[in-house]
């Protein structure tokens, strides 16, 4: 692995059919992500407790070929190495902090951002903001709207400690931010809600 990564080197494509061997080797090489979600965490209010490695992959699979499941995909060469997760919220129903998000929410966006997620091997290389940018391309493509984020605010880090990448799910309101998007209010002790209006490509 070079010590520095040329963004002009990479591509996005969309999350699909086509691509999900690329995705699945990506999750695999992380051991299923977070304990074996496969981003399946955001896509369903229920928790089933008996939900394997296994059986979360499957309904990954079965949402993409369905075409339930977006995320833009950061590739270099043939290998995808980094996503951004979005989509409807009646397809990304759950987010962290889901009550109090509710309690102070004034209207739903068309889209959301829920998970955002770089190879460790490609981590503090400008990848996630690729990603975002990715995802924000692909819903102009389709028509554009409403978009929120919800990124870890460094700035209300309790201990004033620096958190793990690996624990960045969905990047920092400082992307956010460079990103164009503004900031809504808080959700949770260390997050936040960001918007953004993406017009129709």
């Amino acid at each position: 692995m070079p010590a520095v990564i040329s963004t002009d080197d990479l591509t996005v494509r969309p999350l699909a059919a086509d691509t999900w061997p690329a995705f699945a080797e990506l999750v695999e090489r992380h051991n299923g992500i977070f304990g074996g979600c496969w981003c399946t965490y955001f896509h369903s209010l229920s928790r089933d407790k008996d939900r394997t490695y296994e059986s979360n992959r499957d309904l990954k699979c079965n949402l993409v070929e369905k075409g339930c499941a977006h995320a833009a995909l950061v590739f270099d060469g043939d290998e995808a190495v980094a996503w951004a997760e979005f989509g409807p919220p009646d397809e990304l129903p759950n987010i962290h902090h889901r009550k109090e998000y509710e309690a102070t929410q004034a209207s739903s966006p068309d889209y959301r951002v829920t998970c955002i997620f770089v190879d460790r091997r490609y981590r503090r290389h400008g990848l996630a903001a690729l990603a975002l940018k990715g995802a924000l391309d692909l819903i102009a493509q389709a028509g554009g709207g409403v978009v929120e984020g919800y990124p870890h605010d460094m700035a209300k880090q309790p201990d004033g400690k620096k958190m793990s990448a690996s624990f960045l799910y969905n990047g920092t309101r400082k992307m956010y931010h460079e990103a164009g998007f503004t900031f809504d209010r808080s959700k949770g002790l260390k997050n936040c809600v960001m918007t953004l209006t993406v017009p129709p490509a």
